[in-house]
């Protein structure tokens, strides 16, 4: 991938730099590599090293560790949408006999399907895959941990499971499909099962010396959809484009947004630090800027990739060493470094080429109760419901075709918002799923529910 690297201002670029330097030295990582993406191409890339005069690039692999898991995520979600598969069917329907086969294949995506986190010993990270060869040895025989359905934990065995899925209904393996469906289309010519070089090697730092020992890069069979790939700070910042904007070779930026939800019941713990997960994806807030992504870690590798959507900036950091920097937390500041010196110049505002004028019926100012809102038509072409106050329930609308809107986001998700007219035509209120918004508040005359008081607005006395 090029890099307009003159895109960005010297100051920015020094403190990109700034950053991953401090993290590689304080932390102590081998090597550190980083890629920012802005407006769907790589404008940075940065590197730091422990050997002298040999920075890896944008095109040196790395392990990536569980970042695998959005890519078979979009294998899954493709199925979905051929309309091979629907996400609320059971796992038993595509692989019978399993003893988690009540598990959905939503709630697997979202890793809600009660599964154990890892295999039965030993650690599949650091052995073969040789030594589980059918899914009954990713599983073991009490694989899952908690009723499926009701709670978030973090399972690898159930993204195995997805693999196992995308085969049987593909008639390939996880990795031939992969390689044609995601990786061929979106030119991640780096990405793959198995390393190619030049790539990093694996490494563990000593807690309490300035030392480093080898780790094994194994081969993880069943469970490589879980962990498998090796990539580059170049591939991934193509990757992070296609995350951010879809690619209808691929998938869709409509099913994008709904990997994009929030999906797995959260854990107190997870909603106070600002965590979700999604369908492959996970949901982070930080310093008030919502991030998604995928951070990943395999033994002598950590990587992270995360996307500022709202600011159209991505990150990708990965560094060869088992444990060490924390890299969501650089990328996290390597876009807002981003996002808060250069922010994005908003596109012209322009006019709707065509619209019903009949809508121009139903925009202004609305009241549900005592609550004021406004109703707009912006240029995209959906209603948009925002509170006066600045908060509240807000809610975009997209037209039914015949009338009606359909909530798209927030409480009015799916919701019906429906104009009520007078015998004459003119609108009286608008129906939100059983909420009467009336021009004025409580307005006489209108259809509130359970009326209003016949004698009217008073004060005391």
């Amino acid at each position: 991938m090029t890099t307009h690297q003159e895109e960005l201002l010297a100051s920015t670029r020094r403190a990109l730099l700034h950053r991953i330097a401090a993290a590689q030295a304080e932390e102590r990582a081998p090597s550190l590599v980083a890629t920012v993406v802005r407006g769907g191409e790589a404008v940075w890339t940065g590197a730091r090293t422990s050997v002298e005069g040999h920075a890896p690039d944008e095109d040196v692999q790395y392990r990536i560790g569980s970042i695998t898991k959005t890519f078979t995520a979009v294998l899954v979600l493709q199925l979905r949408d051929e309309g091979v598969i629907d996400l609320g069917d059971p796992l038993e329907k595509y692989l019978p006999g399993t003893g988690v086969g009540e598990a959905t294949l939503a709630e697997l995506l979202s890793h809600a399907g009660g599964l154990a986190a890892e295999t039965p010993g030993p650690w599949w990270e650091r052995t073969s895959g040789s030594l589980r060869p059918d899914l009954a040895d990713v599983l073991g025989e009490q694989p899952l941990v908690h009723p499926v359905g009701r709670r978030f934990h973090y399972s690898n065995p159930g993204y195995a499971l997805l693999g196992a899925v995308v085969e049987k209904l593909r008639g390939a393996t996880w990795e031939k499909v992969l390689r044609r469906d995601v990786l061929e289309p979106l030119n991640l010519s780096r990405t793959g099962v198995r390393p190619k070089t030049p790539h990093a090697g694996g490494w563990a730092v000593h807690p309490w010396a300035d030392v480093m020992l080898r780790e094994p890069a194994e081969d993880l069979g069943r469970m490589a959809p879980a962990g498998q790939l090796w990539s580059t700070t170049g591939d991934l910042a193509r990757f992070a484009a296609f995350l951010t904007n879809g690619d209808a070779r691929v998938l869709s930026i409509e099913s994008l947004r709904e990997m994009r939800r929030p999906a797995a019941p959260a854990e107190a713990t997870d909603v106070a630090s600002g965590y979700a997960y999604g369908l492959g994806l996970e949901l982070r807030h930080r310093d008030g800027r919502a991030l998604v992504g995928h951070t990943g870690s395999l033994p002598g590798f950590l990587a992270c990739l995360a996307i500022g959507v709202e600011d159209d900036v991505a990150a990708v950091v990965l560094a060869n060493c088992t444990s060490g920097p924390m890299l969501f937390p650089v990328a996290a500041d390597l876009v807002r470094i981003v996002a808060e010196a250069e922010p994005r110049i908003p596109a012209p505002w322009r006019p709707l080429r065509e619209f019903d004028s009949t809508v121009l019926e139903l925009v202004g100012q609305w009241y549900w109760g005592t609550q004021g809102f406004a109703l707009r038509l912006p240029a995209d072409g959906l209603l948009s419901l925002e509170p006066l106050s600045g908060t509240g329930r807000r809610a975009r609308f997209r037209s039914n075709g015949d009338g009606t809107w359909t909530g798209l986001e927030g409480y009015y998700a799916g919701e019906l918002l429906k104009p009520v007219r007078r015998p004459d035509g003119s609108v009286s209120h608008l129906d939100l799923g059983s909420f009467v918004f009336s021009r004025q508040p409580y307005e006489d005359g209108a259809s509130v529910p359970g009326g209003v008081d016949p004698e009217g607005w008073r004060g005391i006395g």
